[in-house]
């Protein structure tokens, strides 16, 4: 009889040779527990996924609720459905003003997807500019925007028409022109090994937009709902996007992306052609209930509000002499090592020794540390012991 490894290796399709293999039974707050009973600490939270950790007892209900009245019933945009306007009506009181029509989707990629979409047929332009090093998603249009080749040649031909800046370069913003449709740029980097603008930046990138017609979309898709400290990550800038992204720690757990634009640029949806973007699942009824009660839970539990409190406590715990910097805001930040072949045997045993990191796509020799904003300060100082004494053994 095979085992259940052996049936993962044979049917479901891989992303690497070297797949981690942990077999995992069940999660609940900032643990999940391997077929053993083992606990392990999760300071990736699914890669932002789970702000609020496992098993929310809220989430979980509201799901199980939402199964009893119905699934899906029709494409997104259709009939009126109570989750979907609900989570809207929500979302929508949370934002600034010019953010007032929510296109929801089935991840992140879709919304980047989306957003592009939206962007070319609003303003009638054909030239897209992402940044250098920027991560938004596998599909060929967000694949066309990621700012490494590495990940990208194989699959050429791309988009045309997208050329790139330097994140944080204020020299750069020069080649945003009357000819671009959008800017799109992640509030804070995320596989570039976390890269916080300055607010300088910030505030130009969004003064050329406007100067030159161009919609400015952020990508928020791991930034938002909390993990910087902030709700929203833009709100550190004092800045406000044309297009923001939103997914990953949207659903509580469950899979939902959302563009967010104005009516006048989300109506550019509607006609020339009808049904400008099309999604069978997206905004899935059971999805928005799980989005719906984890903001609620985000809210009125004020998890925000210990965020920096925990940021201050990782830094203060993670010193050692090889560990070279920590980059970041909030509970989103990197730990900067000498090589990624020293990062990959200190996550490895971290990993052995029950907490579960990892390294980012475009900045290897970093470390993630990402946990669910409901981490205490007590199991920071157990995650943080494993690190350090990981990162001792390797020294």
């Amino acid at each position: 009889m095979p085992t259940l490894r052996q049936l993962f290796l044979a049917n479901n399709a891989q992303t690497t040779n070297f797949p981690l293999l942990l077999e995992f039974e069940r999660a609940e707050g900032v643990y999940m527990y391997n077929t053993k009973g083992e606990a392990f600490i999760d300071l990736i939270s699914g890669i932002g996924v789970s702000n609020l950790g496992h098993s929310n007892p809220q989430v979980v209900s509201a799901i199980k609720d939402q199964v009893d009245k119905y699934m899906h019933l029709m494409v997104y945009g259709e009939y009126v459905q109570t989750p979907q306007v609900r989570f809207a009506e929500k979302l929508i009181s949370l934002l600034p003003g010019n953010l007032q029509s929510v296109y929801f989707t089935n991840s992140g990629s879709e919304a980047v997807e989306g957003a592009l979409k939206l962007a070319k047929r609003f303003t009638g332009r054909a030239q897209i500019v992402a940044c250098a090093n920027s991560y938004h998603g596998s599909t060929h249009g967000a694949l066309s925007v990621m700012g490494n080749e590495e990940f990208k040649q194989a699959y050429r031909p791309l988009l045309p028409g997208v050329s790139f800046i330097r994140f944080n370069e204020l020299d750069d913003l020069e080649l945003i022109t009357t000819e671009t449709a959008c800017v799109i740029v992640e509030t804070i980097q995320g596989e570039a090994g976390i890269r916080v603008p300055d607010a300088a930046y910030m505030k130009a990138l969004r003064a050329r937009c406007t100067q030159t017609g161009t919609l400015l979309i952020l990508d928020e898709i791991q930034a938002a709902f909390g993990r910087t400290g902030k709700l929203f990550a833009f709100e550190h800038f004092d800045i406000v996007p044309d297009i923001l992204l939103l997914a990953k720690a949207l659903g509580g757990g469950m899979p939902v992306g959302a563009f967010i634009a104005s009516h006048t640029i989300m109506d550019a949806l509607k006609d020339n052609p009808i049904l400008g973007h099309i999604t069978t699942f997206g905004g899935h009824p059971v999805c928005c209930a799980a989005g719906l009660a984890a903001l609620e839970v985000l809210l009125n539990e004020n998890l925000i509000a210990s965020v920096a409190e925990k940021e201050a406590l990782f830094r203060k715990l993670l010193v050692h002499p090889a560990i070279k910097n920590i980059r970041g805001k909030g509970l989103m930040l990197a730990i900067e090592l000498d090589s990624f072949d020293l990062n990959k045997k200190i996550i490895d045993r971290c990993i052995e020794n029950g907490v579960i990191t990892d390294w980012f796509l475009h900045c290897s020799n970093s470390m993630r540390i990402a946990p669910p904003l409901i981490i205490t300060p007590k199991e920071i100082e157990k995650a943080c012991k494993v690190i350090l004494e990981a990162v001792e053994y390797y020294s």
